[in-house]
């Protein structure tokens, strides 16, 4: 039988100056999946039960962890462990919790088995990703994280390659954050900055939750212009807490 593979594409290193210096994403195929997948996919496998019954249970389980992780449990499952924490720092030992300045949210790491199964996966490199339009690196300029979390009201550095959003006043072009629903929700306040390798956008009032950076734009090349729209998306989720 054959080994699982990942197959990736390399991309210039955001956080290093060296030419020669790549970071590598895997080139994740088809949609992501969803409670609904795998409830057809545990129905395809034999089970019993009705897809409905299987969804209502994984929905069931998924709620039943938020609500324990809320109360500041820690909960382990067969894939990932989440541990409750608290980001940032307190002047004083009298200091009190401030939303402004600490965030609350969860620590997750993959757990025994699934570190496990990492073993068994053998990697692709593809090369170098065709086209040159990337988000290499996005980072909450509130807290200097770029671990996926962001802040609303405050700004986003969004670094890469060929990003600028041009022109910046076409319908349809500019930052979005597309929501699980699919909804595109769009930064409406005038960028910061704008270049091909640096973005700095206000994240707007979103609920809670997990989204998709999107940007929409029809440069490639000093003030050349595409025919059509390029569609540059984070291959990492960026989370609302």
């Amino acid at each position: 039988m054959s080994k699982p593979t990942w197959k990736a594409w390399l991309r210039p290193n955001p956080l290093t100056a060296g030419e020669k210096d790549h970071t590598a994403s895997v080139n994740t195929v088809g949609k992501t999946l969803r409670n609904t997948d795998i409830a057809r996919i545990l129905k395809e496998m034999g089970s019993e039960l009705k897809p409905e019954t299987i969804l209502y249970i994984l929905n069931t389980a998924d709620r039943i962890i938020r609500q324990e992780v809320q109360r500041g449990s820690s909960v382990l499952t067969g894939c990932c462990q989440f541990t409750p924490r608290i980001q940032g720092t307190w002047t004083s030992a009298n200091a009190k919790f401030n939303p402004a300045v600490h965030r609350i949210g969860a620590h997750i790491i993959p757990s025994a088995e699934m570190r496990a199964m990492f073993r068994d996966v053998v990697v692709e490199v593809l090369g170098v990703k065709p086209g040159g339009a990337y988000i290499g690196l996005v980072t909450d300029t509130t807290t200097g994280l770029a671990d996926g979390t962001m802040t609303t009201g405050d700004d986003l550095m969004i670094e890469g390659d060929k990003l600028k959003v041009f022109p910046e006043d076409e319908a349809g072009l500019g930052i979005f954050f597309v929501n699980t629903d699919g909804e595109a929700i769009p930064v409406t306040r005038r960028l910061t900055q704008n270049t091909p390798k640096k973005i700095i956008a206000r994240v707007p009032e979103l609920p809670a939750g997990q989204y998709t950076l999107r940007i929409a734009t029809r440069f490639t090349a000093g003030t050349t212009m595409l025919k059509e729209p390029r569609v540059i998306e984070y291959d990492r989720p960026l989370v609302i807490n």
